[in-house]
């Protein structure tokens, strides 16, 4: 859970950047997050949700 609060709070802010900076505008955003929305309710949502814990453990298990 937050893994997942995590990244939801990094993309969303990532998107006001983009919006904000005028490398996307607010109709291809609306279409970006609507089809994330959708696809969380598809059959691949665990997929990916696990493709992304793995990477995210990865990312914590290497040592500096």
């Amino acid at each position: 859970m937050a893994i997942s609060l995590s990244v939801v709070l990094l993309l969303a802010i990532i998107l006001i950047v983009l919006i904000r900076g005028g490398s996307i505008k607010a109709g291809p955003a609306i279409v970006a997050v609507l089809f994330g929305f959708f696809l969380a309710s598809t059959g691949m949502a665990p997929s990916i949700n696990r493709f992304l814990n793995e990477v995210a453990e990865t990312i914590n298990s290497i040592s500096f």
